[in-house]
C-alpha cells in the first residue's frame, strides 16, 4: 500500500516554484497586451476605410470634381483606399518616390488620366492641360517638318557670293575668265618634228659614210706634226 501511494505521488507534477510563477504571470500579461494592439491596429483600419469609403462618395457625388489627391500614407492604408475606390468603380494611381511620401490620386473613369498626365505626376510636375496641348502641336509640327525634309532629298548648298567678285579689286571682273580662253597648250614644246626625226639614206649610204668619217679620223692621226 505504501508503495502504491509513493508512485502515485511521484507521478503527480510538483507545484510550481516562485521563479516559474512569475514568469507565467509575466508571458499571460505580453499576450494580452499583444492582443489588445491587434484589436486596436483592426479597429483603426475600418475606421480608416469607412473614412475612405465617405470620401470617395463625397467625391462621386461632386459633378466639379474629376479627380481628387489624397494625402501621403504608409503602405497598407494605400491598398485600403486603392480596394475602396475599386469596389466604387473609380481608376487610382500612386506616385511618389519615396514610400513615406507616396500619396494616392483618384480619377473618375470618364475622366482616365492620359500617359502625358501620367508622366507629368511621375515627375513630380503639376499637369497643365494648355501647355500639354500645346507641347503636342509643337511636337507634331516637327516631325511633319522632319517628314517634309526626307521628302525633298539632300538640301543643296549655294555660296552666298561669286569667289571672283570677292577678288574683283585684285583680279579684275573679267581678267580670269578671259585669261581661261586665251590659255592655249604650245603643241611643239619639247617635241622634235617627226621630219627630223626621219632618216631617208639607205642602208649601204649610211655605212659608206661611217668608214668615210673613220679614215679620216685615222689619216688625221697619222699626219706629223707641222714644225
Amino acid at each position: 500500500m505504501a508503495d502504491l501511494l509513493g508512485s502515485i505521488l511521484s507521478s503527480m507534477e510538483k507545484p510550481p516554484s516562485v521563479g516559474d510563477q512569475e514568469s507565467r504571470r509575466k508571458a499571460r500579461e505580453q499576450a494580452a497586451r499583444l492582443k489588445k494592439l491587434q484589436e486596436q491596429d483592426k479597429q483603426q483600419k475600418v475606421e480608416f476605410r469607412k473614412r475612405m469609403e465617405k470620401e470617395v462618395s463625397d467625391f462621386i457625388q461632386d459633378s466639379g470634381q474629376v479627380k481628387k489627391k489624397f494625402q501621403p500614407m504608409n503602405k497598407i492604408e494605400r491598398s485600403i483606399l486603392h480596394d475602396v475606390v475599386e469596389v466604387a468603380g473609380l481608376t487610382s494611381f500612386s506616385f511618389g518616390e519615396d514610400d513615406d511620401c507616396r500619396y494616392v490620386m483618384i480619377f473618375k473613369k470618364e475622366f482616365a488620366p492620359s500617359d502625358e498626365e501620367l508622366d507629368s505626376y511621375r515627375h513630380g510636375e503639376e499637369w497643365d492641360p494648355q501647355k500639354a496641348e500645346e507641347k503636342r502641336k509643337l511636337k507634331e509640327l516637327a516631325q511633319k517638318q522632319e517628314e517634309e525634309a526626307a521628302q525633298q532629298g539632300p538640301v543643296v548648298v549655294s555660296p552666298a557670293s561669286d569667289y571672283k567678285d570677292k577678288y574683283s579689286h585684285l583680279i579684275g571682273k573679267g581678267a580670269a575668265k578671259d585669261a581661261a580662253h586665251m590659255l592655249q597648250a604650245n603643241k611643239t614644246y619639247g617635241c622634235v618634228p617627226v621630219a627630223n626625226k626621219r632618216d631617208t639614206r639607205s642602208i649601204e649610204e649610211a655605212m659608206n659614210e661611217i668608214r668615210a668619217k673613220k679614215r679620216l679620223r685615222q689619216s688625221g692621226e697619222e699626219l706629223p706634226p707641222t714644225s
